[in-house]
């Protein structure tokens, strides 16, 4: 019985290691991202567009193969995905212009900011005094986007734009989770993640050509990059992994994104951060962390259905 015993201790303790390893890698494989837009010589918000469709086959085989559904859904709740689908549309286009004019670091971070505004958002729609670690989330949220901001001004003030961009594509993400939450209830990751992409593309694709972005690429290879890294790989290992863990270790490991995303930018793009700058970065990460420890279950399936970051 002993012997059994441990050798389920030692069975459970490997799907554990395995988990957490597809957790920390689906946020290696999403802090990717933005260096691929970077790389993409169609306009950026093209690059979104590519992100998408590309998906799509993939997306729909994944929920074949796990059995779940791609028709027979209530009017309301296509209604729903459709919406869904240009609020989502919306987030990538401004976080793809952004990511273009300021630092990958700031990108990532801003980007990620969903957490924090769902959590305002759910303050005041109950109506009542945040809490302690809200309210400490909010405030780090707050002091760390103004260092962050400012020193972007202090380079280029292109690249404060990049800074408001990102958030821009935070408030849209925001509103994306709250629509789909009853949605989310009825509808399985992959079928959502897939409806999502196919109604989300010509909104992108219709904004770029507005833009006079050029649509048509030279050089295919970044945006594969995207489309799998970010859309398929990194969302799909969140999937996989993201109900094994508590918010405070998803929180935790989120904050891989803007370590990777510092290296990647000093690395391929020269992006130096002062002192200043990691104490920025720091406060917004904290607040993600405590944003994700209030994160209601709903939100938090939903997230791992989607993608921003």
């Amino acid at each position: 019985m002993a012997s059994a015993t441990g050798v389920e201790q030692q069975r459970q303790g490997r799907a554990s290691g395995i988990y957490f390893a597809a957790l920390l890698a689906g946020n290696f494989a999403l802090a990717l991202g933005p260096w691929s837009v970077r790389l993409a010589d169609s306009g950026p918000i093209a690059a979104g567009f590519w992100r998408l469709t590309l998906a799509v086959p993939l997306l729909a085989l994944l929920a074949r193969r796990n059995g779940q559904a791609l028709t027979g859904f209530a009017p309301m709740t296509w209604a729903a995905i459709v919406a869904a689908g240009v609020l989502f549309a919306l987030d990538l286009a401004s976080w793809h212009v952004g990511i273009g004019q300021t630092r990958l670091a700031n990108a990532t971070l801003f980007g990620n900011s969903g957490s924090v505004i769902l959590m305002a958002w759910g303050i005041v729609a109950m109506r009542r005094l945040p809490r302690r670690f809200e309210a400490l989330g909010i405030l780090a949220a707050l002091t760390g986007a103004a260092i962050l901001m400012g020193r972007s001004l202090e380079i280029d003030a292109r690249s404060l734009v990049g800074d408001l961009l990102c958030i821009l594509a935070g408030f849209f993400y925001a509103f994306y989770i709250l629509l789909l939450q009853g949605a989310r209830a009825r509808l399985s990751n992959w079928s959502l993640l897939t409806w999502s992409s196919i109604a989300g593309a010509p909104v992108l694709l219709a904004l770029a050509l507005w833009q006079g972005e050029p649509v048509w690429p030279s050089s295919w290879g970044p945006l594969i990059a995207l489309a799998l890294l970010s859309q398929v790989i990194g969302q799909g290992l969140l999937v996989f992994s993201l109900k094994h863990f508590s918010p405070l270790v998803v929180g935790l490991t989120l904050l891989t994104q803007p370590a990777v995303a510092v290296a990647v930018g000093w690395f391929a793009f020269a992006e130096a951060l002062a002192p200043l700058d990691l104490v920025g970065m720091a406060l917004v990460a904290a607040a993600l962390v405590l944003a994700r420890i209030g994160e209601q279950p709903a939100a938090r399936g939903t997230r791992a259905a989607s993608t921003s970051a």
